[in-house]
This record gives structure tokens, C-alpha cells and sequence, in this order.
């Protein structure tokens, strides 16, 4: 079997694509390895998902009590960051746990490998903006403001990467094309969990706060079952399989026409034979 060898960006980025740090992060985030989605309607899936993941990440609760907090969606970053360097390789481990009998690791080893390259690629992304704004009150004038111009570069590239990074969760669709909507559900859960145990509702009323602490992961995973489902149904892809073992996904195929152009009918004013005759 021959291998195609691809860069990262496969050449995408250019130069001037620094200047928008949306497009690097497009690029980095969302690398040429990870596979295409198969249905248009598991893509709005995605959508939908992204939007409540990002609420589950940077706490909606922050605009109803007091107005969008700056520090507090970057503290927010880094708690989402420090929980998805333990959580993602634990729950990848327990499916290699249940893939077992079907294949093995190393037919996984270059996929996994690539996830975990972005997963840090990310890690060290969200720390390096917190440390960027912490490291910035404590120098000069020209410091501070050229801290502040890279940290506000590093804040719009981490936040289109978390945007793209919802959508594929760290290129795991390539490993399994139902790890991506299992650890959201599960990521978004373990959110959630502790301020549900602890009853911080963040100055909310019990109703409010269990609406905006319950929400994010309620949708996440109806949303994520409903992605699987349509996976398993439409396509042959079981989250219990190992990826080895599922049939190669076939995408739904367009509408055939008849050979020849369908639009040329000759000339409509020619003379035909008379049937009569």
C-alpha cells in the first residue's frame, strides 16, 4: 500500500496569512489530514454542537450576571485546557480498551498520534495567551503594549482554533468517526459536573443557574446521539467497532443522467418524416 505523504497546511499559508490570525488558525486547527464530513446534515450537527460546546467553554453565565469578563473566559480557557489534556487521552484509552478484540493500536498509531500533536498544539496555545496578558503588568510602557498586541493575536488564533477544534475535536473523526461527538458529550458533562456538586451558580437564581449549568451538556449530547445515530444507520459506523474493522464510508452519490448532454435536443425546427407515409 502506498502512502501519500501531506504537510499540515498543505500549503495554505502564505506570508501575509499571519496578519489574520483566523486564517492561521484555520489552518493549523483544522489540518488536510482529518477527513471530510459525510452528510451535509451531520455537518449542521456540528454546528450546533460547536455553539453549545463554546457556551459549555467560556461560561454563559459571565454575560447575564455582569457583562463579558476578558480574565474570566481566559481562565476559563485554561481550566477547559488543563481538563482536555487529562479527559481526552483517558477516554480515547478506554475505547482502545473496547476496540480491542477487534483490532490493534498500531493500526491507530499515526491518526492518534496526529490528535495528540494537536491537542498540545492547542494546550500550549491557550497558556502561552493567558501568560502573555499575566506577564504584561508587570513591565514598561512598550512592553506591556507589544505583550498586549501579541497576546491579542494569540487570544483571536486560540479562539478561531477552539471554534474549529469543536467541530473536529483534535482531528479524532480521523481515528473514529464517533469519537468527535463521544468526548464533547463527555468533556462538556465533566464542565459541568463541579459547579453542580458545589451549587456555585455564579450569583444566579437556582432556576437560571441550572438552566445555563444544564443546558451546554443536555444539547451536547442529544445533539452527539443523534450524530451517532445517524452515523450508525446511514453509514455502518459503530462507536463500539473498531475502526479497522468498519466498512469504508461511501458518501451519498449525486443524481446520475443519462449519457450526452440532457439540454441538446437537435433543432426543433427541422423537417421530420411524415408518420403517414
Amino acid at each position: 500500500m502506498t502512502r501519500t505523504h501531506r504537510s499540515w497546511t498543505d500549503g495554505t499559508l502564505a506570508a501575509r496569512s499571519f496578519l489574520k490570525p483566523h486564517q492561521v488558525a484555520r489552518a493549523v486547527f483544522h489540518p488536510t489530514w482529518i477527513p471530510h464530513s459525510l452528510d451535509p446534515t451531520v455537518d449542521q450537527l456540528k454546528r450546533i454542537r460547536v455553539i453549545a460546546g463554546a457556551v459549555a467553554a467560556l461560561g454563559v453565565y459571565s454575560f447575564v450576571q455582569g457583562g463579558f469578563a476578558f480574565e474570566e473566559m481566559l481562565d476559563n480557557a485554561a481550566t477547559a485546557s488543563a481538563v482536555l489534556f487529562f479527559l481526552t487521552p483517558v477516554t480515547v484509552g478506554v475505547m482502545l480498551f473496547v476496540w480491542r478484540r477487534g483490532g490493534t493500536v498500531r493500526q491507530l498509531k499515526v491518526p492518534l498520534l496526529n490528535s495528540l500533536k494537536l491537542l498540545l498544539i492547542f494546550i500550549a496555545s491557550v497558556f502561552t495567551t493567558v501568560t502573555l496578558f499575566s506577564a504584561g503588568g508587570t513591565l514598561g510602557m512598550l512592553p506591556r503594549l507589544l505583550l498586549s498586541l501579541a497576546g491579542l493575536w494569540m487570544a483571536v488564533f486560540v479562539m478561531a482554533g477552539a471554534f474549529r477544534l469543536t467541530g473536529n475535536f483534535f482531528g479524532t473523526a480521523a481515528v473514529h468517526r464517533c469519537l468527535p461527538p463521544l468526548l464533547a458529550t463527555v468533556t462538556t458533562w465533566l464542565m459541568a459536573v463541579p459547579d453542580l456538586i458545589t451549587g456555585d451558580l455564579h450569583g444566579l437564581s437556582l432556576t437560571l443557574g441550572i438552566v445555563f449549568i444544564l443546558g451546554a451538556p443536555v444539547t451536547v449530547t442529544a445533539i452527539s446521539l443523534l450524530e451517532t445515530r445517524r452515523l450508525k444507520h446511514r453509514y455502518g459506523i459503530r462507536l463500539t467497532s473498531h475502526p479497522a474493522t468498519l466498512p469504508p464510508p461511501v458518501p451519498p452519490t449525486p443524481p446520475t443522467y443519462p449519457p450526452g448532454n440532457p439540454y441538446r435536443q437537435g433543432n426543433p425546427y427541422a423537417p421530420r418524416p411524415n408518420p403517414y407515409t
